[in-house]
Parts: structure tokens; sequence; C-alpha cells
């Protein structure tokens, strides 16, 4: 095994905030086998001239044309990819999986109807299923046979989905669980052929079933949906639905162990779902703006179209490296556990459940940043359903409430840290405290002269670090227990911490892209990099004055705010000429290039 390999293994979720990386121990893009390239090109190809062109059709709730391209894609390999090899599947890796996602990204409603198909469907089965189920299912759905979905919300119970109401008890035999109940929201609900239902046995713990399509199993009315109209979503009612105790998934009681685990995996395959998207949208932005014409002259030509395409361009790139960066650790973990070892894989992908999470808040929001400054490029166009804008404005919406909102997903970062740090699993709290040290000492240094690649720019992101702790200890430290119930801070805190992951992220990537093709190859990736770290420390600082205004008061809140002066101090650069650079080369190019 390699020292980088062995490097990588070792890196703990978290623990970007109080450690450094090396950028040739993060995976990016430019590792992508050439298999990994044939499995993205594949599934582009099949998105873009078979899907995108139907999507009209999909739209007016042509099922059986949904489940033809499902068919479709299960024989290219696009279901079986995650699906091991002893039930039919490919058994690929995660990246492989992940690329399938950001390229069915491209058609939003289709890339919901196979990513119940092959995700939160899928994985439940494969990971917690008992053999004789697995046996029985997999390889049909890796065919594309049997249509899936997920069955978990109720009007009740959404983000606090332990609350649902929905009843399992086992027959007088023995033989069967039978369930009642009513579920909403339900992605493939009209049209699928098994479910991944959530209920409570005996009315109080709480478990995860698969359950086919039967008597006493009704689809409700297609919602009216503001996007992705071209997929299927229906309540879901259970009157004495029978499922036989071998489609017990895991063990009674533990469903919520299934249910947050497949979000985990959900929330990074949507991240590359959304910059599939993101990727598609740029594209289409930049050509609308070189064919537009406006006062004798394409529009592309004007300042203010230039910072938009540009900005579209970083959140892209960013959203991109940081998905696969945070894929790369993932992937390195997951190859220390032997592949059978279902337990031990969920718990490799859950170590980064803060890092998942920051994926799905991060991307779903640049995502809709994206399709916003879309749909202003193309103006009044933008606003017509003749013109791409318009749909994918709509269907952008969704991702900040999917696979958990972006709230929850705040939540979550710094919960799971602080947990992790409780835990003794990650060495946070001495590190915030060295850090409170640190701000009380007179002695805070500056910028230290150094010509290195992106060396202020990395001093930006160490400060960075350093105020996310800062946030991080004072919250601990003032609400102990109790910090659960601060939601505003924890969310304030959350985005200090993802600007935090961004910022060194594009950093790592660009100085691993500059080692092999050299400094003057990879300028346009700096440029990106630089604006970036220059507007994120604006947030970072914005967001922790709030936050630690919410926390502290007097002598303290003074000491706190000179320190976070002190690490936001930044020289402001030229974001004006840095935006028309990279605007230039889209614009030349006539697509997105990075």
């Amino acid at each position: 095994m390699s020292a980088v390999a062995e490097q990588k293994q070792l890196v703990k979720g978290g623990a970007f905030l109080i450690e450094e990386r090396e950028p040739a121990t993060i995976f990016t893009p430019e590792d992508f086998t050439e298999e990994h390239r044939m499995i993205a090109e594949t599934t582009r190809q099949f998105i873009d001239n078979e899907v995108r062109p139907r999507t009209d059709e999909l739209e007016k709730h042509d099922w059986n044309l949904s489940r033809s391209l499902v068919a479709h894609a299960a024989e290219l390999g696009l279901i079986g990819a995650n699906i091991p090899e002893e039930f039919g599947g490919l058994g690929l890796d995660q990246t492989s999986g992940a690329l399938i996602g950001e390229n069915i990204g491209r058609s939003a409603s289709f890339a919901t109807t196979l990513g119940a198909e092959s995700g939160i469907g899928l994985l439940p089965i494969v990971y917690f299923a008992t053999e004789a189920a697995k046996k029985k299912y997999l390889p049909k759905i890796a065919a594309g046979e049997l249509i899936t979905a997920y069955a978990l919300t109720e009007a009740g119970a959404g983000s606090d989905a332990m609350n649902g109401k929905a009843t399992a008890r086992l027959s007088d035999d023995g033989k069967e669980y039978v369930l009642n109940g009513e579920k909403m929201w339900i992605t493939n609900g009209g049209f699928a052929d098994i479910f991944i239902v959530f209920a409570k046995v005996d009315g109080d713990k709480f478990s995860a079933f698969i359950v086919e399509r039967q008597p006493g199993l009704t689809s409700g009315a297609e919602e009216h949906k503001m996007g992705i109209k071209g997929s299927s979503t229906t309540a879901l009612v259970l009157s004495d639905v029978r499922t036989p105790v071998e489609n017990l998934l895991g063990e009674v009681g533990k469903g919520h162990k299934i249910a947050f685990n497949v979000l985990n995996i959900g929330r990074f395959k949507l991240g590359a779902m959304c910059v599939g998207g993101m990727k598609l949208m740029v594209h289409e932005s930049v050509r609308y703006a070189n064919e537009r014409q406006q006062f004798g002259k394409s529009i592309s030509s004007f300042g203010a179209i230039k910072a938009k395409l540009a900005e579209q361009a970083i959140r892209t790139w960013i959203g991109e490296s940081m998905i696969y960066r945070t894929l790369g650790m993932i992937e390195e973990r997951l190859n220390t556990v032997d592949a059978k070892d279902m337990d031990g894989r969920l718990r490799a992908i859950e170590e980064y459940a803060a890092e998942c999470s920051i994926i799905k808040v991060a991307l779903s929001e640049y995502c809709d940043f994206v399709v916003d400054e879309m749909v202003q490029i193309y103006g009044g166009y933008g606003y017509s359903a003749d013109y791409p804008a318009e749909r994918a404005y709509r269907d952008s919406r969704i991702n900040r409430i999917f696979e958990g909102t972006n709230e929850i997903n705040r939540m979550l970062i710094p919960g799971r840290l602080m947990k992790s740090a409780l835990s003794g699993n990650l060495a946070l709290l001495p590190a915030a405290q060295a850090l409170m040290d640190e701000v009380l000492s007179p002695a805070l240094g500056g910028f230290d002269d150094d010509d290195a690649l992106l060396a202020t720019e990395e001093k930006l992101a160490k400060n960075a670090k350093k105020v996310a702790l800062m946030t991080l200890g004072t919250a601990a430290q003032k609400y102990m227990m109790k910090l659960g119930d601060q939601q505003e801070i924890l969310m304030g805190i959350a985005d200090i911490i993802m600007d935090t992951y961004a910022m060194e992220t594009a950093i790592l990537r660009t100085r691993k892209l500059a080692a092999v093709q050299g400094e003057a190859a990879v300028e346009s990736y700096v440029t990106m990099t630089r604006v970036f770290c220059n507007d994120a420390v604006g947030r970072i600082e914005a967001k922790a004055k709030t936050t630690l205004a919410g926390m502290s008061e007097g002598d303290e809140l003074r000491t706190l705010l000179a320190a976070l002066r002190r690490f936001t101090k930044l020289q402001p650069m030229n974001t004006v000429a840095a935006r028309q650079r990279i605007a230039d080369e889209l614009i030349k190019a006539n697509k997105y290039v990075y």
C-alpha cells in the first residue's frame, strides 16, 4: 500500500477543521480512471440522446416511457453499478455511482426517478436485507424489471421521521408482518413495484420492510408539483398489507439506522446530480449570452453578464471539487472494509456524515444560484416555458428539501462534529481550547511573507478554520448539552464550516493540478480559487459576527470580535478583472470548460 493511500485512510470525518492536508492526498476529478470516464460518458450520452429529448412526454406522466427508460438505463449498467456482482450488479465503486448521478443530473425529472430506483429505493436492500430478499429482488432491480420507491415521510412526520404513525404487527402464525398507515411524497409512487416502507412494530418499534405492490396498497393521485414534473410523486395508503418476515430490513426497532445511513449516501449523490445540472446550465447560459444581441452586440460582451457567467463557473467548479474530495475519503475508508461487511461499509460512510451534509447543502444552494442567474441571463425568455431556463429553475428548487431539508442538514454539520468530539473520535475540543488560548493572547500574528502558489489563500483558509473553531468552541462551552436547541447558532456555525471546507478544497485541488501541469497551465483555477476565497472570507466574517453576538456580550464579545477581525483580515483582490478573465474563457469556448 502506498504512503499516499495510507495517509488518506487515516483521515477522519471533520478532521479538515484541525488538520492540514497535502494536495497529493486528496481525490479530484483529474484522478478518474479510464473506466470512470467511460461510465460518465455513457451516462451523459444516454441522458442527452434518449432522455432529454423526451422530457415533454415524461412531464405528461407517460410512466410506460419512464419504465422503458429505466430498463434502458439498466442495460447500460446504470442501476446495477453499486449492486454486488453476486446479485446481478457490477459492484463498482462509489465514485462510479457519483459519476452516474452527476450525468443523470442533466435531466432533473428522470434523475429523480432513477435516483430513487438506484438509491434510496435500492440501498436499504443492498445493506440491510436478508440473503433471501437480496436474491429475490436485487437481480430484477439491476435489470430494470422492478421499480423501487422509498416510503418514509408522513403528513405529521417529515424532518421528524421517527414520529411516523404507520404500524406493523406480526401475524398470528409468525410468518408475515401486516402494515397499515399512510405515506406521502413517494417518488415513483405511481408505478413502483416494491416499496421500502417504515412502520412501527407494535406501535413503537420503528422498523423498515420491503413491501410489494398488492391489493390493499394504493397509490394516491399524482401530486401537482412546482418542478420535476416528469417524475411520479404520490401518497401511499397501506390497508392490511402483508409482507413476509424475511422482508424485514435489519432488526425490529432499528429502522432509524436504515433511514439515516441511506440518507448519508443520498446526500452526496444529490450533490453530484446538482453539479451535473449546473454544468449544463452554465453551458446553456454561455451559448445564449453569445447568441443574444442587444445594442448591436452579444450580451456576453457586457460586464454585468460576464460577472454572472464567471460566478456560475466558479461555484460549479468548487462544488465539483468538494464532491470528489469527499468521495475520495469515503472510498479510501471503504477500501479497508470487506466487501461483504455491510455494517462496516455503512460505518465507513457514516464517518463522513458531516461532509455529506456539507455537500448536500452547498451544492443545492450553488445550483439554485446558478439557475437563478441563468434565468436572469435569458431575461424575459428565461420566464418562458419555451426556453430551458424556466424548467431548470423550477426543477432545481426541490434539492434544498430532498434528503433532509437544508435547515436540518445545517444543524447536523456541527452536531455531528460535536458528537465525534465528545466520543473521543475527533480531537476537536482540545483544538478549540488551544484556539481560545490564542484568542486571549496578545500575539496574534499577521500574514507571513510567502511566495508559494496560493499562499495568501492558504492563510485565509487556516484562519477560517480558526473562526469555525472559535464559534463552535464558544457554543459548546456556553450551551453544553443543550447546544442542539440553538438552531440559529448551529446554522450560522454550519455556514462558516461549509465555506471553510470549500476554500481548503479549492486550494488543494489547484495546487495538485499545478504540481502536475505547472502553474502557468492552471491560471484559470488559481483565479477561481482566489475569487472564491476572497468572497468566502467576507461571508465568514459576517456570519461569525451574527453568531458570536447571538452567544456573547460585553467584554467577552469584544474579545471575540477583535480576534475575528484579525482572522478575517485580508487585502481585497480585483475580483472584477478576475471574473472577466474567467468569463472570457467561457465565451470564447462557447461552453463550460472547467
